[in-house]
């Protein structure tokens, strides 16, 4: 058994990686913006819908992967348009995208779920290559996060973090907080669509329901990442690379809770509780512990 265990490592690797990317968009809305994004769960699939279709009609896979994330953005800007344009709550405003991207994966796909074997097209991931999947992954992250590193390095890079910091304060000092909302979905919307491109070509197939509780592996990611990088938290490169081990981290545990025996009908469930008790930490050490040990706290 364990060496069944220590032989899925590898795979479960490679998903952890797929869906850590995945998990970075998520940490851009979530803890940049300090937006609640919920587009993600649709957004993921129409990048793997977009992609599969592309790659199965013979498009080159970089193509494919390219007018994924460009599709990943448009979903974004449709949720920027729907919560500072028309004023709707952003949560609202991603429940909202969510479901018109239930229609719009329909159509892109044409069916339910689409194929994509490695064996009859030329894919930069595959499940029977792992070894080959995983250099795949690691050069890509190396070139991305520098990227995204940069990119929030710059003036524009720098109004969205401040928009997500203090709104106020960034409009008395000139920046238009609804555009600055509005690019960080179209960005954290063009990652997520990349992952879902990637992860249609690793699992090998292009489903409806790939991107249902996306949100929830997203945050647990994000979470955990927080907690790997806690005393690094000043550097914003080294937190997203966190965000990335901490989508590896998930799929270790998702894998070795699956070889323990869990029922896997239970497995969404005991995300949702790992990301509940994450976030209930910093209110718990807050309001109980740090109140045991007499400190006083002034509550908003």
């Amino acid at each position: 058994m364990l060496i069944n265990w220590l032989g899925a490592l590898p795979g479960a690797a490679a998903q952890g990686m797929i869906w850590g990317i995945m998990a970075i968009g998520v940490y851009i809305t979530y803890k940049i913006l300090d937006i609640a994004d919920l587009t993600v769960d649709g957004s993921i699939c129409t990048g793997g819908a977009v992609c599969a279709v592309l790659v199965a009609s013979g498009v080159n896979v970089w193509v494919a992967m390219l007018a994924a994330f460009i599709a990943g953005m448009l979903a974004g800007l449709v949720t920027g348009i729907l919560h500072t344009l028309m004023g709707i709550p952003a949560i609202l405003a991603g429940i909202l995208s969510q479901l018109i991207l239930w229609s719009v994966n329909l159509k892109i796909m044409g069916q339910p779920n689409i194929a994509l074997p490695a064996r009859n097209y030329e894919l930069i991931l595959a499940q029977m290559n792992i070894n080959q999947s995983l250099l795949m992954l690691i050069v890509m992250i190396a070139v991305f996060i520098p990227l995204l590193y940069c990119f929030f390095g710059t003036e524009v890079g720098a109004s969205l973090r401040a928009t997500g910091n203090n709104l106020n304060m960034s409009r008395a000092q000139g920046i238009n907080t609804d555009i600055t909302k509005t690019l960080g979905l179209v960005l954290s919307n063009g990652i997520v669509a990349l992952s879902g491109a990637l992860l249609a070509q690793y699992q090998g197939f292009a489903d409806i329901n790939m991107g249902r509780g996306a949100i929830v592996i997203g945050l647990a990611a994000v979470i955990i990442g927080e907690a790997v990088t806690s005393r690094l938290s000043f550097n914003l490169g080294l937190r997203m690379l966190g965000v990335i081990i901490g989508g590896v981290i998930y799929y270790f545990v998702y894998q070795t809770v699956i070889f323990l025996g869990l029922d896997a009908d239970l497995l969404k469930m005991l995300s949702a509780i790992v990301v509940a008790i994450f976030l209930a930490v910093p209110y718990w050490k807050k309001n109980y512990f740090t109140k045991a040990k007499g400190v006083k706290v002034c509550s908003k």
